[in-house]
């Protein structure tokens, strides 16, 4: 596991063996685990913002939309 982005709102951390990301909402104490295809997606939609447009608030911004409705609810056992 690599974290590759941080900020006071999100987290995405790569799973390389597993060829998935995971998108932590900490606000909201929400997670989304994408591998696969739509982590391959996922990752062209990253890289597609240019690259002196790739603050923190656009990565967050993008990040609020993708996760809004699929991401669930974080569970400590």
């Amino acid at each position: 596991m690599d974290m590759v982005y941080n900020s006071e709102h999100y987290s995405i951390l790569a799973y390389p063996a597993q060829q998935g990301f995971e998108l932590v909402d900490k606000e909201s104490s929400r997670t989304l685990f994408i591998q696969g295809e739509v982590a391959f997606r996922f990752r062209q939609a990253i890289d597609s913002i240019p690259e002196d447009e790739r603050d923190e608030e656009t990565i967050d911004d993008f990040l609020d939309e993708y996760c809004d409705g699929v991401s669930r609810p974080i569970r400590f056992h």
